[in-house]
């Protein structure tokens, strides 16, 4: 048996409760399977039947065995949501809740463990664009609620998620940010910080999580590539193939590039077929 170990962001060994021996070569990958595991969205509905990077997420993460809770603002986008998880098999319930606001991922939380037992995941995907404006003319109570949406919602349904998941011995988050968030982005002073901020949240859970199991991941959606190309990247990093892999930031951007020739848009098409 190997030591429980595991990098770290920061490329540091740390022990880790949810090691197992290394497999021999010419072992099977991990499954991508979820087999029953309860996974929080958050933002899981969409603008009309738009495929956004929340509900992509949802479908398949349900796709893939997974029970999924659905948490948004607006009940009626997160309902329809729940009915393309239906349709495809799926399992999911929809939680009305305003993420920025401490009692109601609170109670949201202990509604998913009321309903389904457990916590596994965290999708942490709401977020933002506005307020517009450079240091000089941003209005300064929008900036702060800008960074309450962004930011702090993360924050808040990490606080009651991560209890469950350390008492099962480990879990994984998934923080939604921006390819806006490193190199500065937009003319807009509060989407690149925000962004920027969420990632360093996701790299300073990571390493204070790791030795109980919780693996805390970014993934950094840029330009046009949302959508189902970011469902996809959520849900490999959740998944046991990632299980090697917290702290990073995940871009999904085709390296910033237009999508090639033939590339499949977003849009309310199947999963399997993105």
């Amino acid at each position: 048996m190997v030591n429980d170990v595991l990098f770290n962001g920061a490329g540091r060994l740390i022990p880790h409760r949810m090691a197992e021996e290394l497999p021999m070569p010419g072992s099977p990958p991990r499954s991508a399977r979820f087999d029953g595991r309860v996974v929080v969205v958050s933002g899981a509905g969409s603008r009309d039947e738009r495929i956004g990077n929340g509900r992509a997420a949802a479908i398949l993460l349900a796709s893939a065995g997974a029970r999924v809770a659905l948490l948004d603002r607006d009940r009626d986008r997160a309902q329809s949501t729940a009915r393309m998880v239906a349709g495809g098999g799926g399992t999911s319930i929809v939680l009305e809740a305003d993420v920025s606001e401490p009692d109601c991922c609170e109670a949201a939380v202990k509604e998913v463990v009321a309903q389904f037992g457990s916590v596994y995941g965290l999708v942490n995907n709401v977020g933002i664009s506005s307020p517009p404006g450079t240091a000089v003319d941003v209005d300064p109570d929008e900036w702060d609620l800008g960074m309450r949406v962004n930011v702090k919602s993360m924050m808040l349904l990490s606080k009651y998620c991560l209890p469950h998941m350390i008492a099962a011995g480990g879990g994984s988050i998934v923080n939604v940010s921006s390819g806006a968030g490193p190199p500065g982005g937009p003319p807009s002073l509060l989407h690149p910080t925000a962004k920027a901020a969420v990632i360093g949240l996701t790299q300073a859970m990571a390493r204070q999580h790791g030795r109980s199991g919780v693996r805390v991941n970014c993934v950094a959606p840029a330009g046009e590539r949302g959508g189902w190309d970011t469902g996809h990247a959520v849900r490999f990093l959740l998944s046991d193939e990632a299980r090697w892999i917290t702290g990073v930031v995940f871009p999904v951007g085709a390296g910033g590039l237009s999508p090639p020739p033939g590339a499949p848009q977003d849009g309310p098409v199947q999963p399997d077929g993105a």
